[in-house]
């Protein structure tokens, strides 16, 4: 089963996806932290009202999480390709609600930044509240997956030794396009795959990652309560375009693709910031 955020003639709205229809759910308008899992599996179908995929614009799968959690040097290639040592704690950092964009939207190049780098990756949406969640129990709060590009400015992101500035920018991790009910799908081998303009420039799956998605819950909630909605983005394999010899950054036209087994393919086009009047 899978879940999408949408807007449908101006108006937001929630639907179970089926056969390339959206069915959508009474009386909810964006997945949320009142969302849980529970609420939207009992949430009521509207199967008459079914609309086709070509006539919403997607929306983030979560348009305004509380928290976005995210996850550096998770795969060991993306370690060895980066130079550092294997982590013993996860690398966290943070990003804001305006930092998504649904997978209808272009990623855009803001002129200041000359590195902007893509990152395919795992998110993972929250669906039951916890803190303190044990690994054991720690999927019991997923309510599902989707696929994110984690779109990171290089060079300014080490202008620190602190990521924020070139993690969080306005309007630059696309999302989507659906979430994959987390009770319908095994994730533990699950391929990830970037493909650039045709060429594929990261290929893994998800038994590489360093900390599982139960351990990565169970660190992240020992120091903040996890609500619904709340998003973790696990991590991305290596193949970085920074890391390459030559360098790879995103360019006006590129069209970029994460995919990720059983959830599903995220496609981007790429294009320069317009110039304000």
């Amino acid at each position: 089963m899978y879940y999408a955020s949408y807007f449908h003639r101006g108006e937001p709205g929630v639907a179970e996806v089926r056969d390339g229809l959206l069915v959508p759910l009474a009386e909810l308008t964006e997945i949320s932290a009142k969302t849980s899992t529970d609420d939207l599996a009992n949430a009521r179908r509207l199967p008459s009202d079914a609309i086709s995929l070509e006539s919403v614009t997607l929306r983030p799968v979560v348009p305004n999480p509380r928290k976005i959690i995210c996850v550096g040097l998770n795969y060991l290639d993306h370690v060895e390709e980066a130079k550092r040592d294997l982590p013993a704690y996860p690398v966290l950092f943070a990003k804001f609600a305006s930092s998504l964009i649904g997978p209808d939207d272009a990623i855009i190049l803001p002129p200041e930044s000359e590195q902007v780098d893509y990152e395919g990756e795992l998110a993972v949406v929250i669906g039951r509240p916890g803190r303190r969640i044990s690994e054991d129990d720690a999927l019991n709060h997923v309510l599902g997956y989707s696929v994110a590009n984690d779109v990171t400015m290089r060079d300014y992101q080490y202008k620190t030794h602190q990521w924020l500035q070139g993690k969080a920018w306005d309007s630059s991790t696309p999302v989507g396009p659906f979430i994959r009910v987390a009770s319908t799908v095994d994730m533990a081998n699950a391929v990830i795959r970037t493909t650039l303009n045709g060429r594929v420039v990261q290929d893994s799956d998800l038994s590489h990652l360093i900390f599982s998605i139960p351990r990565l819950i169970a660190v992240i909630s020992d120091f903040t309560a996890l609500s619904p909605g709340d998003i973790i983005l696990t991590g991305t394999p290596g193949g970085v375009g920074f890391r390459r010899d030559p360098q790879v950054f995103l360019r006006p036209g590129d069209s970029i693709t994460v995919e990720i087994d059983g959830v599903g393919a995220l496609t981007s086009g790429v294009r320069a910031e317009q110039a304000s009047l």
